[in-house]
């Protein structure tokens, strides 16, 4: 399996707070990396750091053969770097087919015709086809979240980064945002999917990393890397994921 995406020795401190030390990936293509680590472990703010909202104070990442340190925001959406936020936060009021359209329009630059068509194969998906016309606000939390995700896949990512999307969610609930990230991962699109939720970890990644005090402490097959001597370690007297 190729490398669609390399991270090399990455650190980004703010002031003496070193928040992330020296952190080393690599990221397969249509694999499904998890991301685990405790309360201030600095998952999120990698994520940042990958799509260009924070800059790192040293290390290099290349995404699809390229280095793109350099690059901003935009340039990363566009050249395929789609993520989600802990919180979602659709346009209320917009109905879920215009906020699907906003990804494909503003996220990847597309036409409105093109991301009409998109936002209709998006929507299939996502299991929101038959309620395209309802706004955003009424959905409910599990709808907000498969919204999230769709509005990163109007992007046409060949990576998605997913923080969290289930969090707040009944055990069922996770069951199908599961079957979600599988479904994206059969489209050929790779994932890195940050949780706290053992469950997901388990059933729907391919490997699991650990962060921890600013590392990258172990990565690996999710069983080994859940019952590994570091995770234990790391989580020793409680302790829930960020």
């Amino acid at each position: 399996m190729s490398a669609i995406l390399k991270v090399h020795d990455l650190g980004i401190s703010f002031g003496s707070n070193h928040v992330l030390k020296s952190i080393n990936f690599e990221l397969g293509e249509g694999e499904v990396l998890g991301v685990i680590g405790p309360n201030g472990a600095g998952k999120t703010v990698m994520l940042n750091i990958l799509t260009g909202i924070l800059k790192p104070t040293k290390g290099t990442i290349e995404f699809d053969g390229k280095e793109i340190g350099h690059e901003g925001v935009t340039e990363r959406c566009r050249s395929g770097i789609g993520r989600t936020f802990q919180v979602p936060r659709p346009f209320e009021q917009m109905t879920v087919f215009e906020n699907i359209m906003v990804g494909g329009v503003f996220g990847a630059g597309m036409s409105e015709a093109q991301a009409k068509e998109k936002a209709l194969e998006v929507a299939s998906l996502i299991k929101l086809e038959d309620k395209l016309d309802l706004f955003a606000g009424k959905l409910g939390l599990l709808d907000r979240k498969r919204l999230e995700i769709g509005r990163a896949l109007a992007t046409e990512p060949k990576i998605v980064l997913l923080d969290e999307v289930g969090g707040g969610l009944t055990e069922s609930e996770v069951g199908l945002i599961i079957n979600l990230v599988k479904d994206i991962q059969k489209q050929g699109v790779s994932v890195i999917w940050i949780e706290h939720i053992i469950r997901t970890m388990l059933e729907g990644t391919n490997r699991v990393m650990l962060l921890a005090d600013g590392v990258d402490v172990i990565t690996g097959p999710p069983l080994e890397v859940m019952n590994s001597a570091e995770v234990k370690k790391v989580y020793m007297g409680g302790g829930d994921d960020e």
